[in-house]
């Protein structure tokens, strides 16, 4: 091997280690959601490639809305699943859509679009 091909060798395994550290091993950030004087815990949710937030934090016990507002028309994103709870709901483009779930049980709920590529979670302490 020339020095050449050893450098862009170690370049490459440091690179990739790289990626793999920022998509497996990154501490992802989460939202904690207060709840207003109505006693309703609201989170707003961007739709676009992804859910942002995605990672969301309730109280147990209390009535949770989540506004979905989709701002595009992937067909990925037109239909939001929350298995655990058997319930979803279809995602107008450009429109907000309200989801409300009353979870007593703490614990990681996951919620997903209808092709599963787009993902986020309900963590309830």
């Amino acid at each position: 091997m020339t020095i050449e091909q050893i450098i862009v060798t170690i370049l490459g395994l440091i690179f990739s280690g790289l990626v793999a550290w920022y998509f497996w091993f990154s501490e992802k950030k989460s939202t904690k959601v207060q709840a207003s004087s109505t006693g309703v815990q609201e989170a707003f949710i961007k739709v676009k490639g992804g859910y942002t937030p995605d990672i969301l934090v309730f109280e147990a016990g209390k009535p949770i809305r989540l506004n979905f507002h989709r701002e595009e028309t992937a067909s990925c994103s037109e239909e939001v699943i929350f298995s655990d709870f058997n319930k979803k709901a279809t995602l107008t483009p450009f429109e907000t859509i309200s989801v409300d779930l009353k979870i007593d049980k703490p614990g990681e709920y996951g919620f997903q679009c209808g092709m599963g590529m787009l993902r986020g979670k309900i963590i309830v302490e």
